[in-house]
């Protein structure tokens, strides 16, 4: 078997703002596999600034797997724990080169076009006129739940946009959830809940800042509505280490996206952790192509989950690949007529 890997650059159509800054472009890395005349390929989506592997020897560590790829996914999955998105890339990879169709990596009634995944709509942070013009746009294409990054501007201004959404639209009608990125201070942060509770919110992501565990778990138990742990999951490796986590910060609701956290089998882990501790769930792409888009949202349906899943990222980039995945009144579905414009030697 033969294993090389490939730097792809994603530019966005639009600058996108998140509580970190605006991204123009992004970096991702693909493995490809041979065999047999066959090829798999597998995605490592790794996000600078925020991934735990954003490491200096990041490209190292894809060239010592590649030279290294006899040894088998599972062994391989075990060397790589502190490169998550590295692991994701080969059990893609693997999973791509077993199947008949690269691309067609978990048969379902997803990928043959009978059933949807449900998505919610993501508004990027920017200006009060640029969100409220992306909320009005999510809301007239369909979605019914609806995700805000907050955080960034005056929160004033993100209160009024809030009101705006709930003057038109009741909790039945549209589900918000919004995503705070860490961004409220740590004795801040309650006063805060408390003021965004007023409009019926389905959660908030991370308010405050990781590893303030202690302040996180009280936040949990006073919360007005519920919690999302999201980048606190990061660099968490072992499963004991996982439950520790969750048995001490007892989240509401924890999100799950698999190139930050070991890809399906460290997503698995989290899951049925979740699970025996009560503690609600859903999957999110991390910016990746449609490659990892592709991969991650097959396997999501397969976990049979109704709640809104973060999985409509796949017309962020000019220079995507054209894929089988459509969104369309809130939902992702899969379109096996409009097919692949993918040419594995575009990344030779």
């Amino acid at each position: 078997m033969k294993a090389t890997y490939h730097k792809y650059i994603l530019d966005f159509k639009r600058p996108s703002g998140t509580s970190r800054g605006v991204m123009t472009q992004k970096e991702t890395w693909f493995i490809v596999l041979e065999h047999d005349g066959k090829k798999g390929i597998g995605e490592c989506g790794i996000l600078r600034g925020l991934s735990i592997d954003d490491r200096p020897d990041y490209e190292e560590k894809l060239r010592w797997t590649c030279g290294h790829i006899h040894l088998g996914k599972d062994q391989l999955w075990k060397a790589l724990l502190e490169f998550p998105s590295i692991q994701f890339g080969v059990e893609m990879a693997f999973q791509s080169l077993e199947s008949e169709n690269p691309f067609l990596l978990f048969p379902s009634d997803f990928t043959s076009g009978a059933k949807s995944i449900l998505i919610n709509g993501l508004v990027w942070m920017g200006d009060a006129a640029f969100m409220k013009e992306q909320i009005e746009e999510k809301l007239a294409q369909g979605f019914r739940c609806v995700k805000l990054k907050i955080g960034a501007i005056d929160f004033d201004k993100e209160l009024q946009l809030l009101r705006f959404i709930r003057e038109h639209f009741t909790p039945e009608q549209v589900e918000i959830r919004v995503d705070a990125n860490g961004a409220f201070g740590v004795n801040l942060a309650l006063g805060k809940l408390l003021q965004l509770s007023e409009f019926k919110l389905h959660s908030i992501e991370q308010p405050i800042r990781t590893n303030c565990t202690d302040r996180m778990a009280e936040l949990c138990k006073t919360t007005p509505f519920p919690i999302a742990l999201d980048e606190e999951l990061i660099g968490v490796f072992t499963l004991g280490e996982k439950e520790q986590l969750l048995k001490k910060i007892r989240p509401q609701y924890i999100i799950l996206k698999p190139s930050f956290i070991g890809g399906f089998r460290g997503t698995q882990e989290w899951i049925s952790l979740a699970e025996k501790y009560k503690i609600g769930w859903w999957i999110t792409s991390a910016l990746e192509s449609n490659i990892g888009l592709n991969a991650i949202s097959q396997w999501t349906f397969l976990k049979h989950n109704s709640m809104p899943q973060g999985l409509g990222t796949g017309g962020l980039y000019t220079n995507n690949f054209d894929c089988p995945l459509e969104v369309s009144q809130g939902q992702l579905w899969y379109k096996k007529e409009l097919g692949w414009a993918f040419d594995f030697d575009l990344l030779e």
